[in-house]
């Protein structure tokens, strides 16, 4: 009697630490939320651009084109996080019927998804990094340092990623094998979409 009721506990204690996965998801939709607050800095960004095209210096134009480039690998960055986030930790998804998916969609496991949010990050710093040179002027060289090591911080934390994974043994692409099956079993699968 003992042994079933612990039995018992056991069970629905797993059901209910595997089902709170689905707390994670109103994140996932809050973030596909904020590309449209990016979309909307974009576009202004984008109609500034167009407004000093013909008044403004070569290096203005070239910050906000700049501009334009760190918020586009920042909105990849997101959907980066929100696919991969949702697909290794929430629920797999269906895309059986869209011609167009990516293909590593649905492929990157979670140290693949580290590395291609830290190589996006370190994309998105030297921007920054790079905006920071065309203004020159405007900017102190204790700034331009800062800039600098906050840049080689993220490239060396990268590479140090990078090549704690090859050592584990995961090398390669970041890409889940396609004949591996899943680690949660059939359980797994047949709870994945209620």
């Amino acid at each position: 009697m003992y042994h079933r009721f612990l039995q018992t506990l056991e069970r629905v204690t797993e059901t209910f630490i595997f089902q709170s996965r689905w707390l994670l998801a109103p994140f996932y939709a809050g973030l596909a939320l904020s590309l449209v607050v990016l979309l909307v800095k974009f576009v202004q960004e984008f109609i500034h651009i167009v407004a000093i095209a013909w008044s403004g210096t070569e290096a203005q134009v070239i910050l906000g084109v700049l501009a334009l480039v760190d918020l586009t690998l920042t909105g990849s960055l997101l959907v980066i996080v929100i696919f991969s986030g949702y697909e290794n930790f929430v629920s797999k998804m269906d895309h059986s019927g869209h011609r167009d998916w990516p293909e590593w969609m649905g492929t990157i496991d979670f140290t693949g998804l580290k590395l291609k949010l830290l190589s996006s990050i370190v994309a998105i710093s030297g921007v920054h990094l790079l905006k920071q040179f065309m203004s020159l002027k405007s900017i102190s060289d204790r700034e331009l340092f800062w800039y600098v090591v906050i840049h080689m911080v993220f490239v060396g934390s990268s590479v140090l990623l990078a090549l704690s994974d090859r050592i584990a043994g995961h090398g390669g692409n970041g890409n889940a094998p396609a004949s591996q099956p899943s680690t949660g079993g059939p359980e797994v699968a047949s709870h994945d979409k209620h």
